[in-house]
């Protein structure tokens, strides 16, 4: 059985539990998944709080699956705008790009690509006539990568002969593919020739169980060049993560990058992982993402980190149960790990005692993180002020994320005297669902004229309104502001301040994507933005316009805009 959560229904915010949160506030590449066919019913309100949500109903349908790279980017993602995938992706998944162009058709074609080039197919059912045209191309590409194109397990066996046959494949993703454990079992077979080279495997969504730890674990023995490996939202669980482990401790597994979320994994699986983490030095990246560890589990992980002779750069542990006693556990891993320049623990209630806990590992001396994401972890203004000290000292910091926490007017005012500080080069900031109002925009705006580095900045779903959006206008016209992202979905903004957005478009010399989705503008106020939009001084190159409504005629002369423009895209 595939995960639960993977047939969701949209539009109903309780199913998704913790999923739902990290596509509002996180970042990760998550498939959401609806019934084949289904209608979206009252989607608007929930589906706009992923960066204020594409406008799914204008399609009629939901898709069977929402590209991973489109929630990174478009929903959960820093990014905020539209992903880069070829058009017709964007088209038939979240709505329009209004720009010239030929109609929607196949996502990617591949029946004439170049023996070096990747075999990319996204969300087509492959008829037997279509897969046949495609093995010989399967025995030539570098990469594959065929997502949710119903692979089963009577297929495993002709993608395992391409593996044995073609030495020049690096890179295989069968993501969103029902293959069940006897399909991996078949597939695997293939990994295991000594003429496969592949580097990097991602079996994402592909519901595999606890019988295929013993199959992986034996591929892992067998594929000394394999590096990369996804098994990200199959119920592994921990008897089957037990199993994967002593593949992972292999002398003939050099391992650098191990995906393993929403994997129903529990403290269990904790000494296990902690037993292959020490003995993996190859080790790079780990994203353990929503597993209930819990506090227990987590400090076991830490220890183990913290011991290592691995180099780790990235860990990743949202979602798992942590408390604000793993903190300090945490500042045991960043003390051993000068490596380390991600790490992303959103959704653990770590609370204000925990934040203060953390930071003394933050400001160690060896501590170079670039990225910290601290989205829904209970912090208030309080923790922020410690945080700050964080923001103040460390130079390396360039991303960092408090989305989600209810830090308030204070919090924000706090974080913007610390952008202020010689030290403190950061790059993008999210406080976006913080509780904020327009009594903060000043601060904001005074921030903005003065910092010569940030240059991504999301306030989305704040109550800002016209006036908190008039304050951030006048510190963004002031020359030399760098911002090249700003995002102000759901903010409350009207027609009201739209000429100060406007004349904003016209002064900056920086801004490239502005993000007003689902916000009580009408078509009076979304032309006069075009009016802007359009004029060659200025460099938008994306405006975000979901949830808000116009006329067919006002749809013409944005989709005139766009054709007089192809430099500019309007997202709607």
């Amino acid at each position: 059985m595939c995960l639960p959560h993977h047939s969701a229904l949209l539009g109903h915010p309780g199913t998704w539990g913790a999923l739902g949160r990290r596509l509002r506030l996180g970042r990760e590449g998550v498939t959401a998944t609806a019934p084949r066919g289904a209608l979206i019913q009252g989607c608007h309100k929930d589906w706009r709080n992923v960066n204020t949500g594409p406008t799914l109903c204008r399609i009629g349908r939901a898709p069977a699956k929402v590209p991973t790279q489109v929630w990174r980017h478009a929903g959960a993602g820093r990014a905020g705008g539209l992903p880069q995938l070829p058009r017709t992706a964007v088209q038939q998944c979240l709505g329009r790009t209004l720009e010239p162009g030929r109609s929607p058709s196949r996502m990617v074609s591949s029946t004439h690509l170049p023996l070096t080039m990747s075999l990319d197919l996204h969300y087509e059912q492959l008829s037997d006539t279509r897969w046949t045209e495609l093995l010989p191309l399967m025995k030539q590409c570098q990469a594959i990568r065929l997502v949710d194109c119903g692979i089963t397990e009577g297929r495993c066996r002709d993608v395992s002969a391409a593996l044995r046959d073609n030495a020049a494949l690096t890179e295989l993703s069968l993501c969103s593919n029902e293959l069940g454990d006897v399909g991996t079992h078949l597939l695997l077979q293939g990994l295991q020739s000594p003429t496969c080279k592949v580097q990097k495997l991602s079996l994402q969504s592909c519901c595999l169980t606890e019988a295929s730890g013993r199959t992986l674990a034996s591929m892992l023995r067998a594929a000394p060049s394999l590096r990369e490996l996804d098994l990200s939202y199959n119920s592994l669980g921990d008897a089957g993560l037990q199993l994967l482990c002593e593949g992972l401790l292999d002398p003939q597994c050099h391992i650098e990058s191990l995906e393993l979320q929403y994997c129903s994994l529990s403290a269990a699986s904790c000494e296990p992982l902690a037993a292959a983490l020490r003995a993996r030095r190859e080790l790079r990246e780990l994203v353990l993402n929503n597993n209930d560890f819990g506090e227990a589990g987590a400090r076991t992980l830490c220890q183990a980190l913290a011991d290592s002779a691995c180099l780790l750069e990235s860990l990743k542990l949202e979602s798992c149960g942590l408390t604000s006693a793993n903190c300090q556990d945490l500042c045991g891993v960043l003390a051993a790990k000068a490596s380390l320049r991600d790490l992303e623990l959103g959704d653990n209630r770590l609370g204000d005692a925990g934040v203060a806990a953390l930071c003394p590992g933050l400001l160690s001396p060896g501590c170079q993180l670039k990225t910290l994401w601290l989205w829904e972890c209970d912090i208030t203004a309080s923790g922020c002020r410690d945080l700050c000290r964080v923001l103040g000292a460390k130079e390396s910091l360039r991303e960092f994320s408090v989305a989600g926490n209810a830090v308030g007017d204070e919090g924000v005012r706090l974080l913007c005297e610390s952008l202020l500080e010689p030290c403190c080069h950061l790059e993008s900031l999210w406080v976006k669902s913080c509780s904020l109002t327009a009594a903060c925009c000043p601060h904001v705006s005074a921030m903005l004229a003065q910092n010569r580095r940030l240059q991504e900045l999301q306030l989305s779903n704040n109550k800002l309104g016209d006036a908190g959006v008039v304050e951030l206008c006048r510190g963004l016209s002031q020359p030399g502001a760098p911002l090249r992202a700003l995002w102000l979905g759901d903010c409350e903004v009207t027609d009201k301040s739209c000429s100060n957005l406007a004349s904003l478009l016209l002064a900056s010399r920086s801004l490239q994507e502005l993000d007003l989705s689902n916000n009580c503008m009408s078509e009076v106020g979304v032309l006069r933005l075009a009016e802007s939009a359009q004029q060659p001084s200025c460099v938008l190159e994306k405006l975000v316009l979901y949830d808000i409504y116009w006329t067919e005629e006002t749809d013409d002369r944005l989709q005139a805009l766009a054709e007089k423009k192809p430099s500019l895209k309007i997202i709607c």
